[in-house]
């Protein structure tokens, strides 16, 4: 007698907590799927814009051309415009009471870029720690249908006489394969959660490194 050891015999004959392991695996797997995909999105989306906002910001034209345009394109707007256009308002609106020193001027247009570039920093770390979490459980809810699906296979040997490995096979066979799927969702999880990670670490430092040359204008330009 031959015994079905197919993928989706396994699955079909598991215990109910041992299917309950694997229905739980599947779809977090597909939900780390669609953050990676998403993720991946919204970051080249992210530095196609910087990319663009700088080639018009270091290209010489006056700041509040610059601050009308960007402003008038608002519903688009994220990241270094956000930032720019968050100090230059703030900016533009403290130079003009009179009698306020320079230097408060100018911090409170960091203040206000400082506020943007959390809120930037917020909606691009968005689901990033669901990857990290995937990544870190998924092979230990794996683990445990295995040990439950092995114990399962041993306690059915205890009611037999003569233990063949025809019996055990099946048992142990459909435990692996909930390590399997554990593994499975695991790596892509700690795949994306590193690379998009260092990504998001670039991207910050590009924000950080764009906000103090910003604030280095505006400090000549509160000063004349």
């Amino acid at each position: 007698m031959t015994t079905d050891l197919s993928i989706l015999s396994l699955i079909t004959n598991a215990s109910v907590l041992v299917q309950l392991v694997m229905l739980v695996l599947l779809i977090t797997s597909l939900l780390s799927w669609n953050v990676i995909f998403q993720k991946r999105k919204m970051l080249a989306k992210a530095r196609a814009d910087a990319d663009e906002f700088e080639e018009k910001f270091w290209s010489g034209g006056d700041l509040s051309s610059l601050y009308n345009q960007v402003t008038s394109g608002r519903h688009g707007n994220a990241g270094l415009t956000i930032i720019f256009e968050a100090g230059f308002k703030e900016f533009a609106r403290l130079r003009k009471q009179e009698g306020i020193d320079p230097m408060a001027v100018l911090e409170g247009a960091q203040r206000s870029m400082r506020v943007a570039l959390s809120r930037e920093i917020d909606k691009l770390e968005e689901h990033l720690p669901f990857l990290a979490t995937v990544g870190s459980t998924s092979p230990y809810i794996g683990l445990f249908g295995t040990v439950w699906g092995i114990m399962n296979s041993f306690r059915a040997l205890g009611n037999v006489k003569q233990a063949t490995i025809s019996m055990v096979a099946p048992g142990i066979a459909e435990a692996l394969v909930a390590t399997a799927m554990g593994l499975f969702a695991a790596i892509p999880a700690v795949i994306g959660f590193n690379r998009y990670n260092t990504e998001l670490e670039r991207l910050i430092n590009r924000y950080d490194a764009f906000l103090e040359e910003f604030s280095s204008i505006l400090q000549r330009q509160a000063h004349k």
